[in-house]
């Protein structure tokens, strides 16, 4: 089950707006648009090989990526860029399953410009994808990495996720190489449980 419609417009309407982060660096913040094509492939050209492992579409492949844009479905895949310094320095996205056994869980991921890192954009994000999957009424989410990414997993644990597993050499690259999976999870808090906690 998808979020309403209605429901998702007005988790959305904040939108633009600027964040800022502890250091100062002040964030434009928005969801993906049509017209970001250009920088969002030159932005995840920076991606390292490593954080590519679990990126579901092959934003590389330029064929692909001339169509996805002006496709986005922002009821099953919302990406929300971070803009600082003219250019995209990070993108969250949050992922919905359209049906099954799962549908209540969200699926996030978070890819952060290299030269951006360890300023707190991250914990930006990932605390404004929880708020709007929280509004929308999902009960969980979740964010998969492999073993090497030490410093996503920190991020994301102090945004309150939990390590729910952790598979030695269980996932493969596209170089054939073995990494460790790592699953982590977060339950979100619905409307009433937070009133009732700030009574």
């Amino acid at each position: 089950m998808l979020f309403p419609f209605f429901v998702l417009e007005l988790a959305l309407e904040k939108y633009p707006c600027y964040l800022t982060t502890p250091d100062g660096l002040q964030c434009f913040i928005r969801p993906l648009q049509a017209g970001d094509r250009h920088a969002y492939e030159t932005f995840l050209r920076l991606m390292p090989d490593e954080e590519r492992l679990f990126v579901e579409h092959r934003f590389l492949d330029t064929a692909v990526f001339h169509v996805w844009p002006e496709k986005i479905d922002f009821f099953r895949h919302l990406p929300l860029l971070a803009f600082a310094d003219g250019k995209i320095v990070a993108d969250a996205s949050l992922h919905q399953r359209a049906g099954g056994w799962k549908r209540h869980i969200g699926l996030v991921s978070v890819v952060t410009h290299p030269d951006y890192r360890g300023r707190g954009i991250v914990d930006l994000l990932i605390n404004e994808l929880v708020e709007i999957s929280r509004q929308a009424g999902l009960m969980r989410l979740e964010a998969e990495f492999n073993g090497e990414r030490d410093v996503g997993i920190l991020a994301f644990q102090k945004a309150g996720f939990d390590e729910l597993m952790r598979l030695p050499g269980y996932v493969q690259d596209m170089n054939a190489l073995y990494h460790d999976y790592v699953l982590l999870g977060m339950r979100l808090k619905a409307s009433e449980e937070l009133a009732a906690a700030a009574d």
